[in-house]
């Protein structure tokens, strides 16, 4: 048999290393996790005290409209209930949008580098890629408008960007918005949204009742860190959610997941320390970096991307003997970097006391 040409082109996506990997490979007692930016609070006791009522559910088909969720949701965001659409992670959001509007013949627009499955699942629907590179880990809005032209289906704005936790502020986003054709979709990536503190951070939905072309994303994987159960959203006008529905997979998101999420909204209380904490799990690292000299991107985002101007790979394996999993730098683009998920206090004062030694 003979595969689609466009996936003899690409590699499959290479997740942080497991811990008990990790643990039974150096002969560790101990490993801390911080490579796929999950939460190091874990999740609200709400969602763990909801999930035993769900047991009993295992044997039903979920409901494919996610309608409990879909409603408490959709009053919590001020939006409609046909707004909305429900993924298995917000990755799979990324998915349909491509399945729905990307094929041979018309281009797609991104930062490099940014979420990788982006250019991923383009590549598969025979999409042509247009690359616009970072500039100083930000996107280069002005070279992304220029690439754009009438065969242009699909814009991709990740916000704050993945790895370099660089955000876009509202005026720059409001003028680019109001620049790309109506008839390119414009994708808002906000993965990391309930992690943002600046002011000037753009709020995405006023988007919604005046451009029919964007759609924005989000996820319950980070802060509400409900990684395990795959549950993310897309939020956009009815037509366009009504467009796309056809792509989604029936049954795409679990009982478990939309009982979880449903619980998570009901307390952002959590949300709040987890992102004051994320706050100032940032400033130790700033703090490590502005010690030892070392170049970083300040971060909208629960990680950080340090320039260590050393073999980010070599780095990574020093770490990972050491009992600590990060993300190289080789395979996000940034091969002298380290990109770090913030933990507890304690795990970044352990961490940091690892670089400490290691690039001294």
């Amino acid at each position: 048999m003979k595969v689609k040409e466009q996936l003899t082109k690409l590699n499959p996506y290479q997740p942080g290393k497991p811990i008990d990997e990790v643990k039974q490979q150096f002969n560790l007692q101990k490993v801390v996790k911080l490579a796929s930016n999950e939460n190091p609070f874990g999740c609200s006791e709400k969602v763990k005290e909801s999930l035993q009522q769900a047991v009993n559910q295992m044997a039903i088909y979920p409901d494919g409209y996610a309608a409990k969720l879909r409603k408490k949701l959709a009053k919590m965001l001020n939006v409609e209930e046909n707004q909305l659409i429900f993924g298995n992670g917000s990755d799979e959001i990324v998915q349909i949008i491509c399945r729905a509007y990307l094929m041979p013949g018309v281009n797609t627009v991104m930062a490099t580098p940014t979420f990788p499955q982006y250019k991923h699942n383009a590549v598969i629907e025979g999409a042509e890629i247009r690359e616009i590179p970072l500039t100083e880990g930000a996107h280069d809005l002005e070279k992304m408008l220029e690439a754009i032209d009438e065969q242009t289906r699909v814009v991709w704005v990740c916000n704050p960007n993945n790895p370099t936790g660089v955000y876009i502020d509202k005026e720059s986003l409001d003028v680019f918005i109001e620049r790309v054709p109506k008839t390119t979709l414009i994708v808002l990536d906000e993965a990391y949204y309930e992690y943002v503190t600046q002011n000037n951070y753009p709020n995405s939905l006023s988007y919604l009742s005046t451009y029919e072309n964007v759609i924005v994303l989000r996820t319950f994987s980070k802060a509400y860190g409900l990684a395990s159960l795959r549950i993310g959203y897309g939020i956009s006008n009815p037509a366009l959610i009504r467009e796309m529905e056809p792509a989604r997979e029936p049954f795409n998101t679990n009982v478990f997941a939309q009982v979880a999420a449903e619980a998570a909204l009901d307390d952002q209380a959590f949300i709040q320390s987890c992102r004051k904490q994320n706050e100032e799990g940032l400033k130790q690292f700033y703090q490590f970096c502005e010690d030892y000299n070392l170049q970083y991107y300040p971060s909208q985002g629960n990680f950080i991307l340090i320039d260590f101007q050393k073999d980010g790979q070599k780095l990574f394996e020093d770490l990972l003997q050491r009992g600590f999993i990060v993300r190289s730098g080789k395979a996000l683009g940034f091969p002298t970097s380290l990109r770090i998920t913030i933990g507890s206090k304690e795990e970044n004062e352990a961490i940091i006391e690892e670089l400490k030694q290691l690039i001294s």
